[in-house]
């Protein structure tokens, strides 16, 4: 039997699987590489009778080497920012900095489900290891790059491999933990994003200043071989279909296409090009599109990428919802906060870094207090509710701040925010899993993860563009002649330090009236995502997989 001492304090997950011959050695009674081996049974022979527990270490074996993956692909996605301007330099290449970042969302945005849905048939392990090799090996490339396309083109292939991170990251534990008790897990994946968020950007500008550019790349290698092996190890324990599967490469293609021309609306309008021009709208049906014919074809295809059964639960579909309009709301936060503390609270670059921090260490207090209630309960849709009902509060709270401000008030109001984001993110996964089949979780999973990519990138191009908007409109109505540029006035963290007399005031006032627009925006998009809870039904997260079907174990 497996370890059921105190010392393992969280229930076992169980799950029919097939027994196979390996010798017993693993605590709780389990084989060296299979939880629940009986010693001279025959690989590969299905038995519905047997049953998988995974014990709290099993689970922390797996655990070890998925947050690892995760550490790697959230801290690479903020590694890079404060290096951009030096990678430029260097480089040659100040005309097209945006695509350092750019590179990387596009590929890793289109490449999510495809991982996801491949890996319901070929199994966590034999997706993640090949993707933490594309990520190492890109990271090389990258740091050896001698051109800003070389960088950009390494950066692509880079996002490739951090889409596998992600997505196998997080349908692995849902393999080894039940709906019910996945909560609490899902605490430690969002304290090592945080983690990861913070972390990031104070790294990679020590590193560029201390050193070179280049080793924010290197690092990643190390890191990258570490989450190898013990991946490699840990994640034999989960069990794969191991069967033939015809790869739906028709759909993956309309996929990536629609969603790189979506993309490119969200890079380029109002920074390469104006929201209006003709490229911009020509993009975006292109996209509209492609996306449409996907739908068709995905409804009469064999094996489709993404499986329409999973659309028509309802349950699903207001949990992938919800999962955008929570990305929607961090990524707008974590825009506009440390531009909120260098413009109005005259703050420099490092000093509104860590102003942040409150906003994001209370997201991670929030993962942790949500998988802890939803392990009770059993019950996200008030968990759903409160977290969004806070998000609006904490959105609203932020939009009546201006240059009068107590700091200690703006600390509480981006607090609340951040715990009630907390509250959401963990919360809308587990019920999106909780909804699909065992089959689709890997599926579901993608789906889930790439519509918080796109919810990001709406949500930071959102809010930007709003402040930008709003900004010129002022500065307009006050009667300066000089235009005041957004990002001249940032320079270095120096606020309005380079304007003078009445301009100096106008700046102000109509900075404060951006970013009271910006964040009330963000409220108002909240109010809708409350009203997709508020549809959903009794839902009670479940003790054992959805759907759970025998299969072989990998090897």
């Amino acid at each position: 039997m497996p370890d059921c001492s105190p010392a393992s304090a969280i229930p076992p997950f169980s799950a029919t699987v097939a027994r196979t011959g390996m010798p017993a050695g693993m605590p709780g009674g389990t084989s060296s590489g299979t939880p629940g081996g009986v010693a001279g049974a025959a690989p590969g022979l299905a038995d519905a009778d047997a049953t998988i527990r995974f014990t709290h270490q099993e689970v922390k074996r797996v655990l070890s080497g998925i947050l690892l993956c995760i550490l790697l692909a959230a801290i690479d996605q903020t590694v890079v920012i404060p290096a951009v301007p030096a990678m430029a330099r260097d480089l040659h290449g100040f005309s097209h900095l945006a695509w350092i970042v750019s590179a990387y969302l596009l590929t890793s945005t289109a490449a999510t489900p495809i991982y996801g849905r491949l890996s319901d048939f070929y199994g966590r392990r034999k997706l993640l290891l090949p993707a933490l090799a594309i990520f190492a090996a890109a990271s090389v490339l990258c740091a050896l790059a001698q051109t800003l396309w070389q960088l950009i083109a390494f950066r692509a292939i880079q996002g490739i491999g951090g889409a596998g991170l992600m997505a196998m990251a997080q349908a692995a534990i849902a393999d080894v933990v039940s709906p019910r008790e996945r909560g609490r897990y899902q605490g430690y994946m969002a304290s090592t994003w945080a983690l990861a968020s913070i972390a990031g950007p104070i790294l990679g500008g020590w590193m560029t200043d201390a050193v070179s550019w280049r080793w924010i790349f290197w690092v990643n290698v190390p890191i990258a071989l570490a989450a190898m092996l013990l991946c490699d190890r840990a994640l034999r324990l989960l069990r794969v279909k191991n069967v033939r599967a015809r790869i739906d490469y028709a759909g993956a293609a309309l996929l990536i296409g629609g969603v790189t021309a979506w993309l490119l609306v969200l890079s380029w309008g109002g920074v390469e090009m104006p929201w209006t021009a003709p490229p911009i709208g020509l993009m975006f049906l292109g996209g509209l599109v492609l996306l449409g014919v996907l739908a068709w074809h995905e409804r009469r295809t064999a094996e489709p990428l993404l499986p329409p059964r999973l659309f028509a639960d309802a349950t699903f579909v207001r949990g992938v919802i919800i999962a955008f309009f929570q990305s929607l709301a961090m990524f707008g936060g974590t825009f506009l906060l440390p531009l909120y503390f260098q413009l109005v609270g005259g703050a420099d670059a490092s000093s509104s870094g860590m102003l942040v921090v409150p906003f994001l260490g209370a997201s991670c207090v929030g993962a942790i207090v949500a998988g802890s209630i939803a392990r009770r309960s059993g019950r996200p849709k008030g968990l759903l509710l409160v977290g969004i009902a806070g998000c609006v509060i904490g959105f609203a709270l932020l939009a009546t701040m201006g240059v009068a401000t107590a700091m200690a008030l703006a600390v509480l109001y981006q607090s609340i925010l951040g715990f009630a984001l907390g509250l959401i993110g963990p919360t809308s996964l587990v019920l999106v899993q909780n909804a699909a089949e065992r089959r689709d979780v890997g599926t579901a999973t993608g789906c889930l993860l790439f519509l918080r990519s796109l919810g990001g990138a709406f949500g930071s191009t959102l809010v930007a563009s709003l402040l930008a908007l709003r900004f010129a409109s002022e500065m307009a109505a006050s009667g300066f002649g000089r235009h005041l540029d957004l990002g001249a006035i940032t320079q270095g963290g120096s606020g309005l330090a380079g304007v003078g007399g009445a301009e100096k005031l106008a700046a102000a006032a109509a900075l404060a009236n951006g970013f009271h627009w910006a964040f009330a925006a963000c409220a108002l998009l909240l109010v809708v995502a409350y009203a997709v809870a508020m549809g959903l039904g009794d839902v009670t997260l479940r003790s054992a997989d959805k759907g759970a079907e025998p299969a072989p174990l990998a090897h």
